[in-house]
C-alpha cells in the first residue's frame, strides 16, 4: 500500500457519451494536469486510472522533467480495455492490470477503481474536467478514506466543476488560474523541496 499519495481523477469530456456531465475546457485541463505533473512528480506519488488523453500526458511531462516514473507514477488500467490503452501505457513500469468482469465493462471499471483506491492510503483526491466517473471516483474515496483532501478544480470544467458546487468548494478552486501555485498550497509542497531525478540522471551525475 502507497501511504499519502496523491489520487488524479481526470478527463476530457465527450458530449457524445452517456456519461457526460458538462463542457470542459480542454486547455485548462491540459494546464492543470501538467501543473499537477509539476508540483509533485518526484516528490511524491502520483496514482490514477489510465485515461487515454491524460496517459500520453503524464508520459511526456515525465520524460520531459527526467523523473523516474516508474517509481512515483501507478497507473491502473482495467483489462477489458487493453484493445484501447494509448501506447504509452506500454512505457510506464509500474501498471496495475485489473481483470475483467466478463464483458461488463461497467463492472470492470468498478472492480479497477475499487482495487485501486483500496490498495492505497490517499492524503489527496485531485479532480480535474472529467464525466460521470468523477463522482463514482469521489464517493469511493469519501467512504474508504473520509480523511482524504477532496480538490475539485473547478475552473477545468466538466464533473470536476460539478463536484465543486455541491461540496462548496473555496473559491481559489475556480477563480485560481495559477495551477501551479494553487497545487503547491493545496498539497502543501515546498515548491523548493528537491526532486528524485531519474536513475539515468543519477549515472550522468556520477
Amino acid at each position: 500500500m502507497r501511504d499519502n499519495a496523491i489520487f488524479l481523477s481526470a478527463g476530457v469530456p465527450d458530449p457524445s457519451a452517456a456519461h457526460f456531465e458538462g463542457e470542459g475546457d480542454s486547455a485548462a485541463i491540459a494546464a492543470a494536469v501538467n501543473a499537477l505533473l509539476y508540483a509533485t512528480l518526484g516528490r511524491r506519488q502520483l496514482i490514477w486510472g489510465g485515461h487515454p488523453a491524460i496517459t500520453p500526458m503524464v508520459w511526456a511531462f515525465a520524460e520531459a522533467m527526467d523523473v523516474d516514473y516508474g517509481d512515483w507514477v501507478t497507473l491502473y488500467q482495467s483489462a477489458i480495455f487493453e484493445d484501447m490503452f494509448p501506447e504509452e501505457t506500454a512505457r510506464f513500469r509500474n501498471v496495475v492490470i485489473t481483470e475483467a468482469v466478463g464483458d461488463d465493462r461497467s463492472a470492470s471499471l468498478a472492480l479497477m477503481r475499487q482495487r485501486m483506491i483500496r490498495e492505497n492510503d490517499f492524503g489527496a483526491a485531485v479532480f480535474i474536467g472529467g464525466m460521470r466517473g468523477i463522482f463514482d471516483e469521489f464517493r469511493m474515496i469519501s467512504e474508504s478514506s473520509p480523511r482524504t483532501r477532496i480538490l475539485p478544480v473547478m475552473s477545468t470544467g466538466g464533473a470536476a466543476e460539478k463536484l465543486g458546487r455541491e461540496l462548496h468548494a473555496t473559491p481559489s478552486f475556480s477563480d485560481e488560474l495559477d495551477y501551479v501555485s494553487l497545487f503547491l498550497e493545496q498539497l502543501e509542497i515546498d515548491p523548493n523541496e528537491e526532486r528524485s531525478v531519474s536513475r539515468n540522471r543519477l549515472d550522468e551525475m556520477g
